[in-house]
């Protein structure tokens, strides 16, 4: 957070620079003076193309009103180059310590173009000068430096000499814990730009594999520490070249033994209070807490005689146990855990299940004997489902256009049981163009016939429909065929052959064209 801002607007600033570098190589101040303090850089690692900024340690001294700043390094004049020309101090922002904020306005590669370069590489120095506006003799330098390890990269510290780090460990809890609670190992690596990971140990034995350093910090929580007195350290491995590494200080830490924890025991009996002899009886014990190893003892208690009929290890809380060689009479069940470790867990018991044998009864089979009588079908269908009607021509008074023709065959079959009897029926639609016009399926009529039958059946043909006499399509009568008609009745199992004389009766306000309807035969 800055505790002061410019009173000048930083357009200012930016446009004093711009002038200076478009003037071409200024040198920096001829006249220095003692440094009084450095530069933060930042980023502290970039590029050529980084936009960076400077950040001085302290304040100029009262009599300077300006600052200017400049490089030097392989590539620029020896008296070093602007890169920030001569600005008013209250142009910057300030720091709580009272240091200024200097942003540079273009990046090395752009410095570099304008020394006439083209290779950036080793160290390059920056010097910010206080001064007053028109002397350019140096009241003060703030300085720092960068490198650039490729033409492309560059970073703040000297590749050539390595940063040493610390590291500290902090344990939580601290001081003592029981066996199997959780211990958090946090390492803390200065400084907190170094990167690396954190080997945990115990002893000279390594605690899970190596932790990344995030943020200066790497952590590890473990329950698998033994009961006794551990040491415990961080050892950090950085992962630059740049710094070296470190090991903390060993932190003592007791584990102490976890006492014996208690547990329960229930028992459950299948099937639940009796069962004759020599029936699969199921003993199911449910041991808390479910991790507790060991093994569940199943006691039968007969007339004050108790028997052992089975240990069975405990796993996941549950052991099960069956049994068909009980004796008639009354029992008393119960499960008893037995821990594997003393140390680490009680034994439980479940207390008595009470049960009832009963005498052996024999045992019995039986038989089923079934027939089926098939439900049969009522099958109707027809051979050639498409009657074709002549085309109608203009009855003798000239009212009506009439057509007539045969019903394609039908074929009933009836297999049913029981002889239930049938009845076929027809009704039509609206004959349709396919577009929008229509004939009125009330003007078709039927004669019905009985084409032949077996002998063990009784048909008889459906009456006489008479067709309209030139219903319109608008007309919404039930005339004709355009309500359900019998076209047979029969009686009796086997196949019969179904037939009707056909005939229609057309408007003749009749669009010409190629109608249809569908005729639906329906048998119950």
């Amino acid at each position: 957070m800055f505790l002061h801002r410019p009173r000048r607007a930083l357009s200012a600033v930016l446009a004093a620079a711009t002038v200076t570098l478009g003037a071409g190589l200024i040198a920096a101040p001829a006249a220095q003076a003692a440094e009084i303090g450095t530069l933060a850089i930042t980023p502290a690692t970039g590029t050529d193309e980084t936009g960076m900024g400077f950040t001085t340690s302290g304040a100029c001294p009262d009599t300077a009103t300006y600052v200017i700043a400049s490089v030097k390094g392989s590539g620029f004049p020896a008296d070093g180059q602007n890169v920030v020309g001569n600005a008013p101090i209250e142009t910057y922002n300030t720091t709580p310590e009272g240091g200024m904020v200097i942003p540079l306005t273009s990046t090395m590669r752009d410095y570099a173009n304008i020394a006439g370069f083209s290779t950036l590489q080793g160290k390059y120095t920056f010097t910010v000068t206080c001064r007053t506006a028109f002397n350019g003799t140096s009241l003060g330098d703030f300085t720092g430096s960068v490198w650039f390890t490729s033409n492309t990269a560059y970073q703040t510290n000297d590749p050539d000499v390595k940063t040493d780090t610390t590291t500290a460990l902090a344990v939580s809890p601290s001081g003592s814990t029981e066996q199997g609670d959780a211990v958090t190992l946090t390492a803390t690596v200065a400084p907190a730009g170094a990167a690396g990971t954190v080997q945990f140990r115990d002893g000279a034995t390594a605690l899970g594999s190596p932790v990344t350093v995030s943020g200066g910090t790497a952590t590890l929580t473990t329950t698998n520490l033994a009961a006794g007195s551990h040491s415990l350290t961080a050892e950090f491995t950085p992962s630059s070249t740049s710094y070296n590494g470190s090991v903390s200080a060993a932190v003592t830490h007791q584990v102490n033994a976890a006492a014996a924890k208690p547990t329960t025991t229930a028992l459950a009996v299948s099937p639940a209070d009796s069962a004759e002899q020599f029936s699969p009886v199921t003993l199911s014990a449910t041991v808390t807490p479910a991790g507790a190893a060991g093994s569940v003892k199943f006691t039968d208690t007969v007339g004050g005689t108790a028997t052992t009929i089975g240990t069975v290890p405990a796993a996941g809380g549950q052991a099960t146990l069956t049994t068909s060689s009980l004796a008639p009479g009354e029992h008393s069940f119960t499960a008893t855990f037995v821990p594997q470790n003393g140390a680490a867990y009680l034994p439980s018991d479940s207390g008595n299940v009470p049960f009832t044998v009963g005498a052996f009864e024999g045992v019995s089979t039986s038989e089923d004997i079934t027939t089926t009588v098939e439900a049969g079908a009522l099958v109707i269908s027809v051979e050639d489902p498409h009657v074709v009607l002549p085309s109608p021509k203009l009855d003798a008074n000239g009212e009506l256009l009439t057509t007539a023709g045969a019903l394609n065959p039908v074929t009933l079959t009836d297999t049913r049981a029981g002889n239930p009897g049938w009845t076929v029926s027809g009704q039509v639609s609206d004959f349709s163009d396919g577009a929008t016009h229509a004939i009125n399926g009330q003007n078709l009529g039927w004669t019905p016939n009985v084409i032949d039958h077996v002998s063990a059946q009784t048909v008889t043909a459906g009456a006489k429909v008479d067709a309209a006499a030139g219903a319109e399509p608008s007309d919404s009568g039930t005339a004709g065929l355009k309500s359900s008609h019998t076209l047979a009745n029969g009686k009796g199992l086997g196949t019969s052959h179904l037939g009707a004389d056909l005939s229609l009766n057309v408007p003749t306000s009749t669009v010409a064209g190629t109608y249809t309807a569908t005729l639906t035969l329906t048998a119950i």
